[in-house]
């Protein structure tokens, strides 16, 4: 009976995470969804950054991470029932990012491929204006 337990806790951590991964391009980043670029300053200021987009580091330069003070600015950005955007470098970062927020109740869509993939695509950034 414990296992059934178990279990059923799991899947539904599943059936509630809202979760959309979506390979990046410049439809999506123009198409008016916010998106949260969570990158580095230095990652800002080497490729650019989407226009319009929150700036808001989650891994610093050595990988460390704060999760409460992460989503305490994240709040002040976007709500949990409106969906918005991740965008990192590759796309590795906000694999693991977007699947935390959406296990937090967010409507989060990973964007797939990052800036590097983005870049790739012919899309010219903002210059990062600290």
């Amino acid at each position: 009976m414990r296992k059934i337990g178990i279990f059923l806790i799991f899947l539904s951590s599943f059936l509630f995470a809202d979760l959309r991964n979506v390979e990046v391009d410049e439809a999506v980043v123009k198409s008016g969804i916010t998106v949260v670029d969570i990158r580095t300053k230095p990652e800002w200021a080497d490729t650019g950054v989407v226009k319009g987009a929150v700036l808001l580091t989650f891994f610093d330069e050595q990988g460390r991470y704060d999760v409460d003070a992460f989503l305490k600015e994240l709040d002040k950005h976007v709500s949990k029932d409106k969906e918005f955007a991740l965008i990192c470098r590759t796309g590795s970062r906000t694999s693991a990012v977007s699947d935390l927020l959406s296990k937090q109740g967010y409507k989060v869509v990973n964007l797939r491929g990052g800036m590097k993939l983005l870049l790739q695509k012919g899309y010219t950034p903002t210059p990062y204006n600290p």
